[in-house]
């Protein structure tokens, strides 16, 4: 899982994802980790949350605003 450290400086509720081609997993701190998927939430939420992680920009904000449904979560 490749680290998420948010470049705009405020502490992130992210810690971590990994990006598939139709998906990504996201693990946040203290919390499972969740699988957004295109089946779940669409190609162009997906697409948004995957920009979003590789910017380091975002991307818990994006989250915890739209609540975009997931596919999967991990205890």
């Amino acid at each position: 899982m490749k680290k998420y450290i948010s470049k705009s400086g405020k502490q992130s509720g992210v810690t971590g994802y990994d990006i598939g081609t139709d998906h990504i997993i996201i693990q946040f701190n203290h919390h499972p980790v969740y699988k957004y998927s295109y089946v779940s939430c669409g190609k162009q939420t997906t697409d948004i949350l995957k920009q979003l992680a590789q910017a380091s920009k975002g991307l818990g904000t994006y989250i915890s605003q739209h609540h975009p449904p997931y596919e999967w979560k991990r205890e």
